[in-house]
């Protein structure tokens, strides 16, 4: 009966989001209040647990979403994206380019989101199709495995971090193995397969557009100083991970402050600023002007917040009904991976409806009272953060709109989208689940 229900619970989800339309924060909540009613909660405790699983991830997940939602909009605004793809690219030379392509994806994706970081770089895409002669997907490919896996894999892209918050896992445990599980996946999926799909797919720019002048651009910030600001927050949240590891018996207040300054609320704030001013009052711009890419930039991160908040609704019922006690126990006698169950679920929830976000949300709530009651390891956590993002990696088709978007700046036709796009999202898919697994039986007794 409990899984009747809970199963019952995701196919409703699916249903008003797919059949009936309903937006997926509405749809999570009215899942959630489907799971308490037929669990036999009282109605006012379904209530009560609607506002604390809503409150408890929003704490966290809300300003870490907006800080880095502010400060991408920052360096999309300074160029730091074209700077970035350009040197690399000069450095690499144009034999090597697609390689830059996928680094430049990589590290442009940890604060812009996928979509806008794929629109800012499309002209540079299309500058080495002309120069070159090869097709557009020898580059674009790259380029598009290096933005989905840092999109999936690493904080504080908004994704891995509301996954991370509501599993209980430590960002900087999650960035450090999602670089090792992204890095091998994305070059799979990028350069390998690009250089391959570019050959048998011959689709080349039309026209002339900002792209052919794109990698003679000047005036705009230093490659050095893109790299730094896009790597503080990384290394200071990693450098608390390290103190709270290794040094976390410690009371010296050097140790206090290392830890404080590492964490991802202040680590954020820290980078907002240091780029609000060298990017944006060092370069001319006014407290005005800032302050409207600040407003602008908490649109979008607004629909991630309240999905994710209602991802923790989901997780709460789940706690408080204790549907997720009695499915721990049954998990208990069963040989089934917990990482590979979290992947499961996230790949039905891809498929059927589409949004990566969706599906992340959807598992996370689903995998986080089964690793409370279970006393699942850090480094279990961590890999369940992983592999949930491997499963709402895999497959794009039809119903995602990142399919739809590739097709159409690439002019692509929906089977060509389906040959290119939809095959390296699910080479990253299928890569980065088999290291998760092979991690997890290296790293967990």
């Amino acid at each position: 009966m409990l899984v009747f229900i809970v199963v019952a619970s995701i196919v409703l989800l699916l249903a008003l989001i797919l059949y009936f339309r309903i937006n997926a924060f509405v749809s999570l909540l009215i899942a959630s209040i489907f799971v308490g009613i037929t669990t036999g909660m009282p109605l006012e405790e379904i209530l009560k647990s609607v506002q604390s699983g809503m409150g408890s991830i929003l704490g966290f997940v809300a300003i870490v979403v907006g800080l880095g939602s502010i400060f991408g909009k920052i360096l999309e605004h300074s160029g730091g994206a074209d700077v970035l793809a350009v040197t690399l690219v000069s450095r690499f030379g144009k034999g090597k380019a697609s390689w830059a392509m996928m680094m430049t994806g990589f590290i442009i994706a940890i604060p812009v989101f996928l979509d806008v970081g794929f629109i800012i770089l499309v002209p540079v895409v299309n500058a080495l199709s002309r120069n070159t002669g090869k097709s557009v997907l020898t580059y674009a490919i790259p380029l598009l495995a290096g933005l989905a896996v840092a999109h999936s894999f690493i904080p504080p892209t908004p994704g891995p971090v509301a996954v991370a918050e509501i599993l209980n896992a430590d960002i900087g445990m999650v960035i450090l193995y999602g670089v090792i599980v992204g890095i091998p996946s994305a070059i799979l999926a990028g350069p390998v397969f690009g250089k391959y799909i570019g050959e048998k797919i011959q689709i080349f720019p039309d026209g002339k557009d900002a792209g052919t002048d794109i990698m003679k651009k000047k005036g705009q910030p230093a490659f050095g100083l893109i790299v730094i600001l896009i790597l503080l927050p990384l290394t200071l949240i990693l450098m608390r991970t390290v103190v709270q590891t290794w040094f976390g018996h410690r009371q010296e207040m050097v140790f206090e402050i290392l830890a404080f300054m590492g964490h991802p609320f202040s680590a954020l704030i820290l980078c907002v600023l240091v780029a609000s001013y060298f990017l944006g009052t060092r370069r001319g711009l006014s407290n005005s002007e800032l302050l409207k890419l600040s407003s602008d930039a908490l649109g979008p991160a607004g629909i991630i917040i309240l999905i994710t908040g209602a991802g923790g609704v989901f997780k709460q019922i789940l706690v408080d009904s204790e549907v997720g006690t009695m499915l721990a126990e049954l998990m208990k006698d069963a040989s089934f991976s917990p990482i590979f169950l979290g992947f499961l679920i996230a790949t039905v929830v891809r498929v059927t409806q589409g949004s990566a976000t969706v599906a992340m949300i959807t598992a996370a709530g689903f995998m986080a009272p089964l690793l409370d009651m279970t006393d699942f390891s850090d480094i279990g956590r961590t890999l369940t953060v992983l592999a949930i993002a491997s499963g709402a990696t895999i497959l794009s088709h039809m119903n995602d709109s990142g399919f739809w978007l590739v097709g159409k700046y690439l002019n692509l036709s929906e089977k060509q989208t389906l040959q290119s796009w939809t095959v390296a999202e699910t080479i990253i898919s299928l890569v980065s689940i088999t290291l998760i697994m092979l991690l997890s039986l290296l790293l967990m007794p």
